[in-house]
């Protein structure tokens, strides 16, 4: 080849040679960019994705916390209300025991219930319904009648009416029955119910 030749070739080959280096150098400083772009993206991607777990993670913690706190309380609830049925259930047993007696402190009892109803209704010509056993206990209506009268000031005749179904206690009614008291034992437990039930929890729990 002539020399002239040669050297042209050469110097194309170098250039080409000279620019294919650029070229791959400025390729491999672009591929280096991107994957370093990519590696901080994947990164702030990953600590998004992490946070977003952690925050699932503390939302979920405290939704288990808080489920189980509810149901614990419930429980405990449950757990109270079942003491303080039974322990209804057993003075109600009680009282059906005491009633069923002829327990003095009953008889007195019984006498002042009769007395409260015919007193709250006013006085006058009243109808006290006892349980059939009862009846025997309160002959003296006569005196319970004049307590009625010293309380209300109106002239009060008490008489036995029919026998109810009761735990014990006493219904009085006007003759015309249009007015009623009713305190027999169970009415009065519903009555006092809230307020028993309020007793009976600080009793068992505080």
């Amino acid at each position: 080849m002539d020399p002239g030749v040669d050297k042209i070739v050469s110097s194309i080959i170098s250039e080409a040679q000279e620019n294919a280096n650029k070229i791959v150098s400025e390729a491999e400083k672009k591929a280096e960019s991107i994957i370093k772009d990519g590696e901080r993206r994947a990164a702030i991607e990953k600590e998004k994705i992490l946070e977003n777990a952690r925050k699932q993670a503390r939302m979920q913690y405290h939704q288990l916390i808080s489920e189980a706190k509810m149901k614990a309380r419930r429980a405990e609830l449950e757990a109270r209300e079942e003491v303080i049925t039974e322990a209804f259930k057993r003075a109600e047993e009680e009282l059906q025991k005491i009633t069923s007696s002829k327990d003095e402190r009953y008889i007195q009892s019984l006498k002042n219930i009769i007395k409260e109803a015919a007193t709250e209704i006013g006085g006058g010509e009243l109808v006290v319904h006892v349980k059939e056993d009862d009846k025997e206990k309160i002959r003296d209506l006569d005196s319970i009648a004049e307590d009625v009268k010293s309380a209300t000031g109106k002239d009060t005749i008490l008489e036995l009416g029919e026998a109810i179904q009761t735990i014990g206690g006493a219904i009085v009614k006007t003759k015309d029955g249009r007015i009623e008291v009713n305190n027999t034992i169970e009415a009065r437990l519903s009555r006092f119910e809230k307020f028993l039930r309020s007793e009976v929890a600080k009793i068992l729990f505080d």
